[in-house]
């Protein structure tokens, strides 16, 4: 071959490849994932669920997307026969080579949109999400869509089996009116009990949902010299101090930060409508959000994280609704206005369910108790959870602190008593060390 000849064909080889087209990849990240949840949350608050049920909402989809994520070889263990109910099922392997993050995250989506009123708004994030995917590389979405599938079928059954549905036919709570210990709907809407029967549902690591049933809260009595009593007028007493001091109170704003009410209803002329906020569960979800993105968490770290809270907060749910009507404890509010001050308010709206335990102050102990377990103690962090709601953020030297700030606001806002927070607080660390005691992640 001449000189010009060699010349020639390495022009030729250099334009071939010149001209070949790279195929695009597509490439998931950590952030795709906090997006999807983050569009969850949107809908969520956009369709007002209650926090129990919200709960729900969180922890399905979260689970599908970790076990499309670690079947067959993994760092992670899979929760087949570690959460109740959810067993092995055949799945083909594919053939081909999978992307397994966006089999995870086709997942999700898929169980998410099940689990919303606003069932199109997932789907068209979901549409947007696959045309981009189709358009960068068809034959890897196809075959991660194809992987999805089965294990979206399987979660999808299990889910359906939690009794969930059943619980929609149950009787609505019975009020009794002639007795002044029991729980009646309060002001300003009066709503009835918010999902009474929400303990019959299936725990995810719970033996049962009474479990860890807390110690009792005081005898009922309205004996001035009573425990009970006492805890009452501790209520009145902290509330009318916080409220002198106004806005500028540091316990009103801890109070505002921790709210995460669904149920709060403004009145304006004749009209009544919901201020539309996150759930607490919501808020603890944020935070295991702020804890991923602060330590560069990748993909499979934070599926893992989401998915081990959200069972813990689902949990947490459970045993804290079970005790709520079992105990059947009336508010504060309502003993307040009858025997002490007609005129008197609490700083936050009272929500629409018996008292004890303090919903927050298990959540938020059960939650606490895993972020510590993935994230480590003493994890310092800015909560920025509250500032699409107008609130600041708030600074925190571990989740526990956290945790502590987030129970002792129901007393500031004048929800709770003394006990339902600190037994609260103690149920709820249980349930998280069972979590992190009982599944086996890695």
């Amino acid at each position: 071959m001449s000189f010009l000849q060699k010349i020639l064909f390495i022009i030729t080889i250099c334009t071939f490849i010149s001209c070949q087209k790279e195929v695009p990849k597509i490439v998931i990240t950590a952030d795709d994932y906090h997006k999807a949840v983050a569009k969850l949350t949107e809908v969520m608050v956009h369709d007002i669920f209650s926090p129990p049920v919200a709960s729900r909402v969180y922890v399905y989809p979260n689970i599908a997307a970790y076990e499309v994520l670690n079947s067959g070889d993994s760092n992670y263990k899979s929760l087949v026969n570690q959460v109740k109910g959810l067993v092995d099922f055949s799945s083909n392997d594919p053939k081909e080579k999978v992307d397994k993050k966006l089999a995870a995250l086709i997942a999700y989506l898929e169980i998410a949109k099940e689990l919303v009123f606003s069932k199109k708004t997932i789907e068209t994030y979901r549409d947007s999400l696959f045309s981009v995917w189709k358009t960068k590389n068809e034959a890897v979405f196809l075959t991660a869509k194809k992987h999805a599938s089965p294990f979206t079928s399987h979660i999808l059954n299990w889910m359906n089996s939690d009794h969930y549905k059943e619980t929609r036919t149950m009787p609505d709570f019975n009020i009794s009116s002639d007795d002044p210990s029991r729980w009646e709907p309060t002001p300003p809407s009066y709503m009835k009990g918010i999902e009474p029967n929400w303990g019959a549902l299936r725990p995810f690591v719970l033996e049962s949902a009474s479990e860890f049933k807390p110690t009792p809260p005081p005898k009922f009595s309205l004996d001035k010299k009573s425990p009970f009593f006492k805890e009452l007028k501790y209520v009145y007493d902290l509330t009318n101090e916080i409220k002198e001091k106004g806005a500028v109170s540091e316990e009103i704003k801890i109070a505002l930060f921790w709210d995460c009410n669904p149920f709060v209803t403004i009145n304006k002329g004749h009209f009544m409508f919901a201020s539309k906020k996150i759930t607490p569960g919501a808020h603890w979800i944020g935070i295991c959000k702020i804890a991923a993105q602060k330590t560069n968490s990748d993909f499979s770290k934070t599926v893992f994280a989401y998915t081990k809270t959200s069972i813990a907060i689902a949990d947490g749910f459970i045993s804290c609704w079970d005790e709520k009507y079992s105990s059947n404890l009336v508010r504060p509010e309502t003993l307040i206005n009858k025997f002490i001050d007609a005129d008197w308010t609490p700083v936050l709206q009272t929500p629409p369910f018996p008292e004890y335990t303090s919903g927050h102050s298990v959540v938020s102990g059960a939650a606490a108790e895993v972020l510590t377990d993935i994230f480590g103690d003493n994890f310092s962090f800015e909560d920025t959870t509250e500032l699409r709601f107008g609130l600041p953020t708030r600074s925190f030297s571990s989740f526990k602190n956290a945790a502590k700030e987030a129970a002792i606001s129901r007393i500031y806002g004048g929800i709770h008593y003394n006990a339902a927070i600190e037994e609260g607080l103690t149920q709820g660390i249980k349930i998280g060390e069972k979590v992190n005691m009982k599944l086996l992640f890695q």
